[in-house]
């Protein structure tokens, strides 16, 4: 399962970030997704937005994240598999970069800037420079590969409201989990999948990698 979804990334990554953002050159980033809103054009960026991190995670969670999401391609070929650390309380920092972001395009129209196609394209080949070196240097430094996905990535702001009400989430069954705790150990994102009564806000944070299934010895976690 664990190279099963290792591939599904690869393929869906390269697909959105060489073939759509570098060949066709439609920018697939959050920048591109304000930029043809504000044009008022349904381009690639706008129809994937709407359908794999507005829509969908009412249907599939976070399940981009853990299976489609490029920057999280190469973050998850970092050593770090499991958090070294206990989560920091930063989650604040990814709405000051949805900010910057709004901004950033909000401001290339107010300002009448020339060449915006020319501009779409550089930013998003400088900004998937920044998250792969902001995530690999988040990671090494607290030895998380999904620390920029917890603190940083500004997708999540889209992702987490619709992921709390998500159909497909993973369900604990008391009468066999003996509490060991493994799952928690595992879970890349710091879940604590064993208590139901919070499975709504789990939904908004776990990705559906499935290693605390995997991780189970009672098989007390389904999806």
């Amino acid at each position: 399962m664990k190279h099963a979804r290792n591939l599904v990334q690869l393929a869906v990554g390269l697909y959105m970030l060489v073939y759509l953002g570098i060949i066709c050159r439609e920018n697939m980033q959050l920048e591109g997704f304000w930029y043809y809103l504000f044009l008022g054009t349904f381009e690639a960026a706008v129809i994937h937005y709407a359908v794999a991190k507005i829509i969908g995670p009412l249907f599939f969670g976070r399940g981009w994240c853990g299976y489609a999401c490029w920057t999280a391609m190469v973050l998850d070929l970092l050593p770090w598999k499991t958090p070294a650390r206990p989560r920091k309380p930063w989650g604040f920092v990814r709405y000051l970069v949805f900010g910057l972001s709004l901004g950033f395009v909000g401001a290339l129209f107010a300002l009448g800037a020339p060449d915006l196609e020319k501009i779409m394209l550089r930013s998003f080949l400088a900004g998937n420079l920044l998250y792969y070196a902001a995530g690999i240097a988040l990671a090494f430094w607290l030895g998380d590969n999904r620390a920029f996905c917890k603190y940083l990535c500004p997708i999540t702001v889209f992702l987490k409201p619709a992921s709390y009400f998500s159909l497909l989430r993973i369900k604990n069954d008391p009468n066999r989990c003996v509490s060991c705790g493994k799952c928690r150990r595992v879970c890349p994102m710091d879940v604590d999948m064993t208590d139901n009564a919070r499975s709504r806000e789990n939904g908004t944070e776990c990705i559906l990698c499935m290693s605390c299934i995997a991780a189970c010895p009672k098989q007390s976690l389904s999806i």
